[in-house]
């Protein structure tokens, strides 16, 4: 987080958000996703006893919000919270969960590492129901057609990222954050995930092939960013974001736009085709994804389960009824 964004937020928040990143070992995407809840679950309980509109939510000072301040929030102020946040910012159930984790979070910290408060009143603090949705993914056809339509310039480069992310399921942040050196001379490729937890991943000769071509026209001269693997046209370490619009870019191109696929939808791919047609074991697939638990992993199950059903009720069979009136079958 910038130092500015720091600033503006009460004491006890900033050494929670500290507390998070260098020894909870959280992402700094996550830290300032936190922040960022906090900071609006604070101004709205100020605005909501102060009687400030809630259209002046950005503009409310929280410097003076103290350990009294925080003592005296209770439940109904946090459920009056995420109301407004459904009712008044159209936040999803996904996102309001997410404030609830911070808020959990920061209190559990005031309570039990810190031993400011006696009781902790978010304890309770119930998390929206979250429906659970199968992730979408590209089929192997359209994968290969993506594969497919990759030139231009940067051509290597372009498509050993996506590669990379139909083969490997890397997440976003996983693939910028790849340096040259993670490239090990066994075939294998280290990652660094959330938390900076650290996972070996078996490259298949797809992948080896695509980092070789890559290697070859790699920019060798007036790089910045010495280490990293993939770099921009500016020769520093490439960014989240161009890479999403190097994957847009290629979807459009390959006439699978209008879809919602990107990125994310690229691990979700990789995933499920090794699933489907690698029988590959839930417990390995965990792994290669760097996932916590396996729960997470088990919605890729559910994707075939789908298929089963889909392929069952294809039957041209599905709809036939015995016509109970032909009792003689004549």
């Amino acid at each position: 987080m910038k130092k500015s964004d720091l600033n503006a937020l009460p004491p006890l928040v900033v050494e929670f958000l500290r507390y998070i990143g260098s020894i909870k070992n959280m992402s700094n995407s996550t830290v300032s996703e936190y922040a960022f809840d906090l900071r609006t679950f604070i101004r709205f309980v100020k605005a909501e006893r102060e009687g400030i509109s809630l259209d002046e939510l950005e503009s409310i000072d929280m410097k003076d919000c103290d350990i009294d301040f925080f003592s005296s929030i209770t439940l109904t102020d946090a459920y009056a919270f995420l109301s407004y946040c459904k009712d008044e910012r159209g936040n999803s159930a996904k996102t309001r969960a997410r404030k609830v984790a911070s808020i959990r979070a920061f209190y559990k910290y005031l309570h039990v590492t810190k031993k400011l408060i006696r009781e902790n009143p978010m304890a309770e603090l119930d998390s929206p129901k979250l429906s659970k949705t199968l992730p979408k993914y590209l089929t192997l056809d359209q994968s290969i057609e993506l594969l497919n339509s990759i030139d231009g310039k940067n051509k290597e480069r372009d498509f050993c990222i996506i590669t990379l992310f139909l083969n490997c399921g890397l997440r976003l942040s996983e693939l910028v954050s790849l340096n040259y050196t993670d490239i090990r001379s066994d075939n294998t490729m280290r990652v660094r995930g959330k938390g900076s937890k650290e996972r070996t991943v078996y490259l298949n000769d797809a992948c080896i092939q695509a980092i070789n071509d890559y290697m070859k026209v790699r920019p060798k001269d007036g790089v910045i960013d010495r280490e990293a693997l993939f770099l921009s046209n500016r020769l520093k370490r490439i960014s989240p974001k161009t890479v999403q619009h190097i994957v847009k870019t290629f979807i459009e191109k390959s006439g699978l736009g209008g879809h919602g696929f990107s990125t994310h939808k690229l691990r979700h791919t990789a995933a499920t085709l090794m699933y489907q047609h690698g029988n590959v074991d839930i417990l390995v697939l965990k792994e290669i994804l760097g996932h916590d638990n396996i729960s997470t992993t088990e919605i890729y199950t559910h994707v075939i389960d789908k298929h089963i059903k889909e392929a069952v009720n294809a039957n041209p069979l599905s709809d036939f009824k015995k016509d109970k009136s032909n009792k003689n079958g004549k």
